[in-house]
């Protein structure tokens, strides 16, 4: 394949993840970070999730900077699971409008739905309950029908999961992740797994993680930061906030005694604005890696260390 059947139309990929060129066009995204390790490239057709949308019984990916739907049967980007429902969702009768996001777990697949519209048909729970690879969907949080808790295995932990909760789009980055970060934590004796969602890093560090939500200690780490006290039995902190950083945790790690920070970023702007505040508060980056986890897109994931 030279050319994603699809680019060009779908709005879900910046760039042809196919073409001879991808590799140099979405390196030109970091070009002006100081990188100190080659990036970690992911294999097509392991996507595990991903949001579609629904609107005037079409169901697809809407076309870059659009509301119009582009309807997609398969994407060269996804499971196999992914791609064998989607056909079956697209001759849904769907009400309104709205988005999709399919999650395959370890057990089946989920799928939440949300829309303006605040009910469901029963056009729509009859025809998602013929879809056996289906064990939950959800319409704005309201259960359509389920067989079994949708569930996702972290480094041998079996995880309940929230519907529409956050998960790294692919097993393979997110075990590249997990294995970068527990190399970086080495011998630490205390770490804190801050923003730890449902535990990807927690169990493997056997870590104390702090959330809004998710596994560990529910904490709001944007308004509420661990503080310098709190922070001072770690020895190693760890970070995967979402997009927009974490940079109030940043302000109060320069001021604790915490020896190193391992920050997973999926921002390369906010990180670099938080990277500014642990440099400037006596940090030294030791290791900065881009892992290609969201293919097709602008978008790097970051992997960095921080040391004092």
């Amino acid at each position: 394949m030279k050319r994603c059947p699809f680019f060009g139309m779908c709005g879900g990929c910046k760039y042809d993840f196919a073409a001879d060129d991808y590799r140099e066009k979405k390196l030109s995204e970091i070009s002006t970070l100081p990188v100190t390790d080659l990036p970690i490239w992911t294999d097509i057709g392991t996507r595990r999730r991903a949001d579609f949308a629904f609107a005037n019984g079409t169901f697809g990916f809407y076309q870059h900077r659009s509301k119009n739907i582009v309807p997609v049967t398969h994407c060269p980007l996804m499971r196999d699971e992914i791609n064998n429902l989607l056909p079956e969702l697209s001759k849904i009768s769907w009400d309104g409008s709205g988005a999709c996001l399919v999650t395959v777990c370890d057990n089946g697949i989920d799928i939440a739905i949300t829309s303006v519209v605040p009910y469901f048909s029963s056009g729509v729970k009859s025809a998602i309950e013929k879809l056996s690879e289906v064990v939950r969907a959800t319409w704005n949080n309201r259960i359509i029908f389920q067989r079994d808790v949708p569930v996702i295995n972290f480094d041998g932990h079996m995880v309940e999961y929230p519907a529409g909760a956050f998960l790294q789009p692919t097993v393979p980055s997110e075990q590249v992740l997990r294995d970068l970060v527990i190399s970086a934590a080495g011998d630490a004796k205390h770490i804190a797994d801050l923003f730890c969602g449902l535990g990807n890093f927690t169990f493997a560090l056997n870590a104390d993680g702090f959330d809004i939500s998710g596994t560990g200690v529910k904490r709001d780490l944007f308004t509420h930061p661990l503080t310098v006290g709190m922070l001072a039995k770690y020895d190693c902190v760890v970070m995967d906030p979402p997009r927009a950083g974490a940079f109030a945790q940043c302000k109060e790690l320069i001021k604790s005694n915490v020896a190193r920070v391992i920050y997973v970023s999926c921002n390369p702007q906010t990180w670099q604005r938080d990277a500014a505040v642990l440099h400037n508060g006596g940090y030294k980056i030791t290791a900065l890696r881009a892992v290609d986890q969201f293919v097709g897109s602008a978008h790097w994931e970051l992997f960095s260390v921080f040391e004092k």
